[in-house]
């Protein structure tokens, strides 16, 4: 499975921002999907898991309530709308993909499929 994440840039404190993942490489409508950032000298943190069919969707308690994960099997592109963001989300975002195992979503472990990686900046 590839992956090309995209949608990154520069906003202010308050402000929007929508990324896309676009895949190829594997039946898009048969795998999970998740979003998760990375700052440096960190680890990589879960911020949001689609499943094949959108059935189940879990967010981070850092970006709850103010950021939506979605999917188009027909675009084969998942998307992650953030809202009123904050310095705090500053990171390099990245796209995962794996296929619908019992394994645990909010673990990057249990993606063997990533993108590049966007860089999403927030100033204050």
């Amino acid at each position: 499975v590839q992956l090309q994440a995209s949608g990154g840039g520069l906003v202010q404190a308050g402000g929007s921002l929508t990324l896309s993942c676009a895949t190829s490489g594997r039946t898009f409508s048969e795998i999970d999907m998740g979003w998760f950032r990375q700052t440096p000298g960190k680890e990589r943190e879960f911020v949001a898991t689609i499943t094949w069919n959108g059935g189940i969707i879990s967010y981070a308690d850092s970006v709850k309530g103010r950021s939506t994960i979605s999917r188009d099997n027909a675009k084969a592109t998942v998307y992650l709308h953030m809202t009123s963001l904050k310095p705090e989300d500053t990171a390099v975002y990245y796209c995962a993909a794996k296929m619908p195992l019992y394994s645990d979503p909010k673990s990057p472990s249990a993606y063997p499929y990533w993108g590049q990686g966007t860089q999403v900046t927030v100033s204050s």
